[in-house]
Order: C-alpha cells, then sequence, then structure tokens
C-alpha cells in the first residue's frame, strides 16, 4: 500500500460518495486509475463495504452507552461472542485486557430501553456474570474514520 492507496482511502472515509472523477482529481491520478485502485482495495480487504453514517437522534437511537462485560469462564466466549454479534444494538464488541472480558457500545432508545437490552437480553447470555454500564452524555467526535496517514493538508 502506497501514499496514494492511503490518500484514496482517507478520502473514501469522509467522503463516500466521492465519485471515481474527484478521487482522481484529488490524488492525481486518471479516471481510470482510481477506479482501479479503488477495486484493488476492495479485491484485498482494505475497504470492506460502504455504508451512509445515520444521525443516531433522528432514528431515535440517542442514547449512547458502553457496557463491560465479564464472562464466567472462557468456555462460554464463542457463544457470547455470536449471540451479542446478532443484537442490532450492539454496535461494536471488543475482547478487552483488565478484570473485564468484553467492552460493547449499544445504542438505545432511552433509559427503559437500555435498561430492558441489558435485563432481558444481555444478562441472559450464557456466562455473562456482571455488567458495567457507562452513559455517554455527548460525544465530541464520533465519525469512526481511520487515520491513514493522510492529513488535512493533503
Amino acid at each position: 500500500m502506497d501514499d496514494i492507496d492511503r490518500k484514496i482511502i482517507g478520502l473514501v472515509q469522509i467522503f463516500g460518495r466521492a465519485t471515481n472523477a474527484e478521487i482522481a482529481a484529488a490524488c492525481g491520478l486518471s479516471v481510470s486509475a482510481a477506479n482501479d485502485r479503488l477495486k484493488r482495495l476492495q479485491e484485498r480487504g482494505v475497504i470492506t463495504g460502504w455504508a451512509a453514517r445515520v444521525d443516531p437522534d433522528a432514528v431515535d437511537l440517542g442514547l449512547l452507552a458502553f457496557i463491560f462485560v465479564e464472562v464466567d469462564h472462557t468456555e462460554h466466549n464463542a457463544r457470547f461472542i455470536a449471540a451479542a454479534s446478532r443484537m442490532p444494538e450492539v454496535l461494536e464488541l471488543h475482547h478487552v485486557t483488565g478484570e473485564w472480558s468484553y467492552l460493547l457500545k449499544v445504542r438505545a432508545r432511552d433509559t427503559k430501553g437500555l435498561e430492558a437490552f441489558i435485563t432481558d437480553r444481555l444478562k441472559a447470555l450464557p456466562g455473562v456474570a456482571r455488567s458495567r454500564t457507562h452513559i455517554a452524555l455527548s460525544s465530541a467526535k464520533d465519525n469512526g474514520v481511520l487515520p491513514v496517514g493522510v492529513t488535512d493538508d493533503d
């Protein structure tokens, strides 16, 4: 992966609807060269998909929470991961170090919805021993853009 690939990745993360002509112009390439590079990045699994970013408040999912979960025995890990991954409220699922087994990023309508999710669904999963929930009051930055070496000055 060279600097041009990194620039393309940076651009499409921020401007996902950019045309091949716009990407080509920004990178100093022909349209066909930009298209070829995009195809290669997708084939290599560097670009894993295309999606719209949606305002959570606009779809009534304004509550953001981070939930630490302890799974009591390692034999429950695979089933926990599989079940939690299927839950639409779970946006991210991370295996973490320290006293907790996993960290989940979760969206819900409100505290009542979060309570129902934790009580009725999350704690019912195999091996869940305990959890600790932190509710985000606001998010100063939440864009999911990876720093691939492209700066604003590029």
